[in-house]
């Protein structure tokens, strides 16, 4: 979607407000003991109480309002039977749509204290996509955003998952520009169109260089086996930079 007036801008903060707030209702929400399944579902009442649609499931007929990922499990986590335990890494993906339009953001949330590693993982990963989200703006490189969080991994011994990337959205859950690297890329010879809707979302990992999928056909996980972690924002480009719409409030 490229955002042309007002009121585009002012749907995809709607929405993008409601998916924000469900995501930290449900990171705060999470304590030793309860399952995915229980997690989501402080999910889809969110959701419904404001009128919004979860896109995957509209989508793409997930099993499931949200993605919740644990440990060695990196996204599309099927919620369910699961039980959360002190010192889990557990990644919450809330999108959403209403009123034609659609936001989506996603955090690795650490339950109790985790290991010293894993903990600077999360930090990395947040100060990852922000690096991400600071290449974007009106007739700059798509492949900036790749190049940037790129430069910032290797320099910290980290890898990135190379076929998990950001996208367009904004009338759909995924649309154009479809995959937008946010690994170095030599082929993104692609520009950001003024107003162009996106997500940053960089994988990064301690090893992980490939999303591999399990046997139930969604939940996806890292080859070789590593801890991944993965923070996201829907972002609108702008003269100024970028407009992020995945926010609180």
């Amino acid at each position: 979607m490229t955002i042309t007036n007002q009121d585009e801008l002012d749907g995809l903060k709607g929405i993008g407000r409601i998916v924000a707030n469900t995501m930290q209702t449900m990171a705060g929400a999470m304590e030793p003991g309860m399952t995915t399944r229980e997690l989501d579902e402080i999910g889809r009442t969110l959701l419904a109480r404001e009128g919004a649609v979860s896109a995957p499931q509209s989508a793409y007929d997930f099993p499931g309002a949200t993605c919740i990922s644990v440990n060695a499990e990196i996204a599309h986590g099927i919620p369910g039977d699961r039980v959360i335990a002190a010192g889990d890494l557990v990644n919450i993906d809330v999108s959403a749509s209403k009123n034609g339009y659609f936001a989506d953001t996603g955090a690795t949330c650490r339950v109790g204290p985790v290991r010293p590693s894993l903990d600077r993982l999360c930090r990395d990963g947040r100060r990852a996509m922000q690096i991400g989200i600071a290449q974007v703006g009106s007739d700059r490189p798509l492949a900036g955003i790749g190049r940037a969080i790129g430069r910032f991994a290797a320099g910290r011994g980290y890898t990135l998952i190379r076929n998990l990337a950001s996208h367009g959205v904004g009338r759909a859950l995924h649309e154009y520009p479809e995959d937008i690297p946010t690994w170095p890329s030599r082929t993104e010879k692609r520009r950001i169109d003024k107003g162009l809707v996106l997500t940053v979302e960089p994988f990064l990992s301690a090893g992980g260089l490939w999303a591999t999928e399990g046997n139930d056909g969604w939940t996806l996980y890292s080859e070789p086996s590593a801890p991944v972690v993965q923070y996201e924002h829907t972002v609108v480009a702008t003269d100024r930079g970028a407009i992020v719409v995945t926010l609180p409030g």
